[in-house]
């Protein structure tokens, strides 16, 4: 008998009818022998919905109040599905994420899980029960109510499966598996057997939206067995795990893009020790995070580097580099967005020294400048204008050997946390 651990998104329980077809695939699972954890999303634009009705009311929600109006989309979820459950006749319990022990940080909206008391989730099942868990949220020690941000469903999931030692924890999307990059941009895009913690922490980070990064994290911290499989077909899903079999002569595994970028250059800049030390240590004072940094040549003892941020914390830095320049003068400050990150990721790569020119090559055979480059020993990033994307994914993805005649994605509506 196995422990295992499912994860619905929000369009996996979105309607009545998907619902129902979610319960009858956990009654299955059940059925087949296994002891099951579920753990579930908000309905459909349930959350979104939520976040609107409250900006109506308050352009500035207090963040406490925030996460005790958006757990209720899970709240909902959880119920329903039970109810689902038993009028299929079948036994089912669900419990909101402090009902199942998960004690978080105090930082509302996106708090980190500090532990998890699984004691009830036992009891439960020890009773015959499909345990149905409210993923995004848990409580802190003093009593309040969290949220765990963008993807906390599925972080939920992975930490309630190293929690309760589950044999495997599988999170059902709208794809039926990892693709070598989006198939919605090529559609002849190969859905991957199995891939590596690092190689799929890499994607998740680069813009791949199927993992949050933090619940591969957790996976690869806890060597959580996952499996990512389409919720609405029985087809084999894609393996993340410590070490995936690499492929004979596949030194790139996958494409990931991120259209949430903006460049920032600050030039003329004195090039002396601290500099950069006092410009970034104030953006981060700020919680902004940076990405790529490039410095230029030194000029009459004036520098200027540039580097990115998400596209929504731009004008936030902005003012932040603006606030610090008496203490780090400087001639100017531009920004650019109509960006793209574009990233290859591969365990390969470290082995193969003609990839990084592969993917230099193919961009400028498209007429494409190349205006930041980033690397690390399994992942190669360049920012591009963004008017090309599509193209140039598509001639990489050609490129490397990933195309494959098979049309295999099985769309849906994209998942919510």
């Amino acid at each position: 008998m196995s422990l295992v651990v499912m994860k619905f998104g929000g369009s996996s329980v979105g309607t009545p009818e998907r619902m129902k077809r979610v319960a009858e695939r956990i009654i299955e699972k059940q059925k087949a022998g296994d002891r099951v954890v579920v753990v579930v999303s908000a309905m459909g634009d349930t959350t979104d919905d939520l976040i609107d009705q409250s900006k109506q009311l308050n352009p500035n929600p207090p963040a406490r109040e925030m996460d005790m109006l958006l757990t209720t989309g899970e709240q909902i979820s959880i119920a329903l599905l039970s109810m689902t459950i038993h009028g299929l006749g079948h036994k089912a319990i669900s419990f909101t994420g402090w009902q199942a022990g998960i004690v978080t940080e105090a930082v509302h909206g996106k708090a980190r899980i500090q532990d998890i008391d699984p004691k009830r989730i036992f009891e439960a099942l020890d009773q015959g029960n499909i345990v149905i868990v409210a993923g995004f949220q848990g409580m802190t020690e003093a009593g309040d109510i969290t949220t765990l941000g963008r993807g906390g469903s599925d972080t939920t999931a992975v930490a309630l499966a190293a929690a309760i030692e589950a044999d495997v924890c599988e999170i059902y999307t709208d794809v039926d598996g990892i693709y070598s990059t989006d198939p919605r941009v090529v559609p002849n895009a190969r859905k991957l057997d199995e891939i590596s913690y690092d190689e799929m922490l890499e994607l998740a980070h680069l813009g791949a939206a199927v993992l949050h990064p933090r619940a591969v994290e957790y996976a690869k911290h806890y060597n959580v067995k996952l499996v990512v499989r389409s919720s609405f077909t029985h087809n084999e899903g894609t393996s993340v795990k410590e070490e995936a079999n690499m492929e004979q002569g596949v030194a790139v595994r996958g494409i990931a893009f991120d259209k949430n970028v903006a460049r920032i250059s600050i030039l003329g800049v004195a090039d002396v020790p601290g500099v950069l030390a006092s410009v970034f240590g104030a953006l981060a004072q700020n919680g902004i995070d940076v990405d790529i940094i490039v410095q230029s040549g030194v000029q009459d003892g004036k520098a200027d580097f540039s580097f990115t941020v998400s596209l929504d914390d731009r004008a936030k830095a902005l003012e932040v580099i603006e606030s610090i320049r008496s203490q780090v003068p400087y001639r100017e400050v531009t920004s650019e967005d109509n960006l793209v990150k574009i990233s290859i990721v591969g365990a390969g790569m470290v082995s193969n020294p003609g990839v990084a020119a592969q993917m230099f090559a193919t961009i400028s055979s498209l007429g494409v400048s190349i205006k930041m480059v980033s690397t690390s020993e399994i992942r190669l990033s360049c920012i591009i204008q963004a008017e090309p994307l599509h193209e140039v994914v598509r001639a990489l993805h050609t490129a490397y050997g990933l195309d494959t005649a098979d049309q295999a994605f099985v769309g849906g509506p994209k998942e919510r946390r």
